[in-house]
């Protein structure tokens, strides 16, 4: 022991003494006691070996059907008879202090409803053929948050909080539980939007990078033309690449030897090794060319109104029937989106035939291949929209009760849970906060929203912050 480099601890005695075997049965014992900040050194663990849930999980992945700008409850999934008589009159209730738009009179809905299936639950005629699965579909009519902008509302709830940069869902899912493949990313969103936070709606933040979301494409691009960036390389071919990232790993495990636990190194090299392998395996999930016309046109492909969210649901299977966690499919577009201030019938009937179609179509392909029951499908937007007038033919954001469903993953398909008031502004029966949605997302998954924490700057964080309740009463 030279006196420029003193070994100040008992770790780092063993870590460059013995080679730095007794190091490795420090961590192997620390191992089983490890708090979830202090992972092992990327060395001796594969960050997305897949993890055991906290208890009995009933379903195993996830996939998020996200509709940014806010589709509208009342006239899709939330029937309000009293919305349809007392249609042009003054609201009967008090309206919440802060308002993104000014309210005007009641609006009624220009979409009748009808009830489907064994349930009898209503569907509005924008979904036809979702509404044919409704048995399968836990309709939570009582979501609601408290931020009235785009921004802060798709950032509660992709990641629990409006107001700081915190980790997103999928990556929370990704943190516990890992991934059941080793050839591709373990949270995988699929056409992104680049707005209203961008990338911290599907980033990791302070958790490990293995944990951040991989983009394919955005919002911006047709879904045809959404594919990672860069996955060949035309200059080196994979042997070469294979001995490049050989020498770039022994180094740096050598450095990790003696510098100890380096997140942001660790990150870096399992990110390397990650990109290597999906080269073999990312374009064949994404070519789509290999399902047969039957599956294209359960899809809807073949149709140019639903070309392009069909392709998004179709890349998404593709992707959890190969062991992906988490997918994200967004449908948004730079002008409609869902965000009806004005044009509603126009708006939510262009984006509903967009979208109804694949929806359906997706439920079908899932139930038919038995994926249904251990994948978790959840559909809404970051809001619902106002029972009152915005100008003429329009409604404002409302984030104080709105619709979301879920489907399949362990959920009582058929059901109605919780309710708005008879106009269909706020949520009044089992109210589910996004806090609570979080909580039963989780929970769903096997993992205790409560026992799921990363600690950073001096505290333990959670998806849920202090808050967060299961519903229980959706579970099968």
């Amino acid at each position: 022991m030279s006196s420029q480099s003193p070994l100040r601890t008992r770790r780092e005695l063993l870590k460059t003494s013995a080679v730095g075997f007794g190091h490795l049965a420090l961590c192997a014992m620390l191992g089983q006691e490890a708090r979830a900040d202090q992972p092992l050194p990327a060395a001796l663990r594969d960050p997305l070996e897949a993890k055991k849930p906290h208890f009995a999980a009933r379903a195993k992945r996830i996939v998020f059907l996200y509709m940014k700008g806010g589709p509208s409850h009342v006239d899709t999934f939330d029937p309000k008879p009293l919305l349809e008589r007392d249609h042009g009159k003054p609201p009967p209730f008090e309206l919440p202090k802060v308002l993104f738009a000014k309210a005007g009179n009641l609006l009624k809905s220009p979409w009748k409803f009808k009830r489907y299936g064994e349930s009898g639950l209503s569907v509005s005629e924008l979904f036809p053929n979702v509404a044919k699965h409704v048995d399968d579909l836990c309709m939570l009519r009582s979501v609601h948050g408290t931020n009235p902008a785009h921004g802060g509302a798709l950032l509660k709830l992709h990641t629990g909080s409006d107001q700081f940069v915190r980790p997103s869902i999928g990556s929370w899912v990704t943190y516990g539980l890992g991934t059941e493949n080793q050839n591709l990313p373990a949270f995988v969103t699929i056409c992104p939007t680049l707005a209203h936070g961008g990338v911290n709606n599907w980033g990791a933040a302070f958790l490990p990078a293995y944990c951040q979301g991989t983009p394919i494409g955005n919002a911006s691009l047709s879904a045809v033309n959404a594919t990672v960036k860069h996955i060949r390389n035309s200059r080196i071919d994979t042997a070469l690449q294979r001995r490049q990232l050989d020498l770039i790993g022994a180094m740096n495990r050598d450095h990790l030897q003696v510098s100890g636990h380096d997140q942001a190194l660790e990150g870096r090299l399992d990110s390397f090794e990650l990109a290597y392998r999906m080269q073999a395996v990312m374009p064949e999930v994404q070519d789509l060319s290999r399902e047969s016309e039957a599956t294209r046109h359960l899809y809807s492909i073949d149709d140019p109104v639903t070309e392009n969210f069909g392709r998004q649901c179709l890349m998404a299977r593709r992707f959890l029937e190969r062991g992906v966690r988490f997918v994200q499919v967004t449908h948004s577009d730079s002008e409609v989106q869902w965000d009806q201030h004005s044009n509603l019938y126009q708006g939510h009937t262009k984006n509903a035939a967009e979208v109804d179609k694949p929806i359906a179509g997706f439920l079908t392909d899932l139930k038919a291949r038995g994926l249904l029951d251990e994948t978790l499908v959840l559909w809404g937007g970051e809001f619902g929209r106002t029972p009152t007038a915005e100008g003429n033919d329009g409604r404002d954001h409302n984030p104080h009760g709105f619709t979301m469903w879920m489907a399949g993953g362990g959920v009582k398909g058929g059901l109605a849970y919780g309710a708005t008031d008879d106009y269909g502004y706020f949520a009044v029966e089992n109210k589910l906060h996004v806090h609570d949605l979080h909580a039963t997302i989780l929970h769903l998954l096997g993992l205790d929203h409560e026992r799921l924490t990363f600690r950073y700057a001096g505290r333990d964080f959670r998806l849920t912050d202090v808050a967060g309740n299961v519903a229980t009463a959706i579970l099968a």
